[in-house]
């Protein structure tokens, strides 16, 4: 089964039928219909590892300032207790909580799922994001996961490359900062040809502009370490940027 990551950027992406989420649809048809899904969200950053493990999970609208619409959107998905006690099997020794009552699906998974399977009919778990863990540390988590793959569990993580709210502007379409593409495309060259190397952007001359804040740019790594496991590098879904600051590039691990 396939894994990805998708440059989610805004939510209205789950409301909208633009040239990303046309993307991530045209992906899905690919893979097809996967036994679960477990999504790695840059919106549960928490200083632990958790994997939520409730059968119903809640839709969780972890925004504000979108229309209604929006904030009324339910992704009604199952969970999968069982796959999420596999998840903290394999994650061992690493301690993985498992979340009954406190999580659900964030924004960063369900704007993405609903262009990608509308029906909802596929279960779904979220993987949290530990802050207190480094670059490589992720990637060994990810590489950790990679059995998944062979379990008919689609593994998607969540986020984006460039993600700089201070300098986003919504009104500027597809215009982009050069720092921002400077630093998308070193990330794609390390993932389309070395995703093993994926940490050395830490030491990328605009990662401070591109990376105030590490959270969306974590579910790359996880991809990563299961493209450095199966000895395959991703292909690019789709590219972009978006309002001059956030990156959707999107990249899909076929094999």
């Amino acid at each position: 089964m396939p894994a990805a990551f998708i440059g989610h950027g805004s939510p209205m992406n789950a409301l909208e039928d633009n040239r990303y989420t046309q993307a991530w649809a045209g992906f899905a048809r690919r893979v097809g219909q996967p036994r679960a899904i477990l999504a790695i969200s840059a919106h549960w950053f928490v200083g632990y590892t958790a994997v939520t493990a409730m059968a119903q999970p809640p839709t969780l609208h972890d925004f504000g300032g979108f229309p209604r619409a929006l904030s009324q959107m339910a992704y009604p998905a199952p969970g999968d207790p069982a796959l999420a006690r596999r998840v903290a099997e394999l994650l061992g020794p690493t301690e993985v909580k498992l979340d009954t009552d406190s999580w659900g699906l964030d924004h960063g998974t369900w704007s993405v799922l609903a262009p990608m399977y509308p029906a909802a009919n596929i279960p779904v778990v979220q993987l949290s994001i530990n802050a207190k863990l480094s670059f490589e540390e992720h990637m060994q988590l990810g590489a950790r996961l990679a059995p998944l793959r062979q379990e008919g569990v689609l593994i998607l993580g969540s986020g984006n490359v460039v993600h700089n709210l201070g300098h986003m502007r919504p009104d500027v379409g597809g215009a982009h900062f050069p720092w921002a593409q400077a630093f998308d495309d070193a990330a794609q060259a390390l993932m389309t040809q070395r995703p093993q190397d994926l940490p050395q952007l830490l030491n990328h001359p605009g990662y401070r502009q591109a990376v105030p804040t590490p959270e969306h740019l974590f579910p790359l790594l996880y991809i990563a370490g299961l493209a450095t496991v199966a000895q395959r590098v991703p292909e690019v879904i789709t590219t972009g940027i978006s309002m001059e600051s956030i990156s959707m590039t999107s990249y899909g691990l076929m094999a």
